[in-house]
């Protein structure tokens, strides 16, 4: 699970955060769609219930973190976007942006950017932005990955890509920093039992999370507009990569009361390798 350095390190670097997980996975089996996810997984399919868990600061172990190995890493990146509420301009300036910066960061071949969303725990948000979402989760399934490619790409291109290596990539930056009330904690995908995914029908099919006591968290306390997260949600590789990696937003119990709400965008990209 790590080298005897990373394991001291972790000893001595971590908060106490209460993550929202799924209590009965047996109760989100064949449940009907929902249109729009939503922000707290207490109104999802199934009962949830808040654990208290050790977080761990990923700072002092940045070098040894992979998308392949975690299944995120904290990466700097500069951005020439003023306004990320502005989605006209998030399409033509941060997409190309978020495009580049995978391409460097995977060594792909075809890099889709096809969606982002904002969010904000400001009690008084603009129309369109989301709240963080709070419940344990991964953005995508074994079924619902592929059917995005079907979805986003021409018919006889996605055949020929789904033939290789694919990932999918969500691309967190706070919008301002530092984060401090509401950061992302995500799951070392090592530590995720295959049991512990549930697929369940939200806008398209995810997996919420059951809790295992062996799951280990991480977060980047004070993360800034310069940095981004990029947390693998899928990969079609079986060769035992990182394939899915969740995370959920969370509240910092060392963060001041007066600590401004969290605003953030995550782009959601595929990956393409052959």
């Amino acid at each position: 699970m790590g080298s005897a350095i990373e394991k001291d390190l972790l000893e001595d670097s971590h908060i106490e955060g209460s993550l929202l997980y799924l209590v009965d996975p047996a109760e989100t089996r064949g449940t009907t769609e929902i249109d729009e996810p939503l922000p707290d997984a207490s109104a999802w399919p199934g009962r949830s219930r808040r654990y208290t868990i050790s977080i761990r600061d990923g700072r002092p172990i940045i070098a040894e973190l992979s998308l392949d190995k975690q299944g995120f890493v904290l990466v700097r990146h500069q951005t020439a976007v003023s306004n990320f509420y502005d989605e006209q301009e998030v399409r033509a300036v941060y997409y190309p942006e978020v495009e580049r910066l995978l391409k460097q960061a995977t060594g792909a071949t075809k890099i889709l950017v096809f969606a982002h969303d904002v969010r904000s725990s400001r009690q008084s948000r603009e129309k369109g932005v989301r709240e963080p979402v709070a419940a344990v989760h991964n953005d995508y399934t074994i079924k619902s990955g592929p059917r995005h490619v079907r979805e986003l790409l021409e018919p006889g291109e996605a055949e020929e890509r789904l033939k290789d290596r694919f990932a999918e990539i969500n691309v967190w930056r706070p919008i301002r920093g530092p984060v401090q009330g509401t950061p992302l904690a995500v799951c070392d995908s090592r530590s995720i039992a295959p049991k512990d995914l549930v697929p369940t029908d939200l806008k398209h099919e995810v997996y919420m999370v059951a809790f295992n006591p062996r799951h280990r968290w991480f977060y980047f306390p004070g993360m800034e507009t310069n940095e981004v997260l990029l947390i693998k949600g899928f990969d079609s590789m079986k060769d035992g990569r990182a394939r899915f990696t969740a995370h959920a937003a969370f509240e910092d119990p060392a963060a001041s009361s007066s600590a401004p709400g969290r605003e953030s965008i995550e782009a959601r990209a595929l990956v393409f390798y052959g």
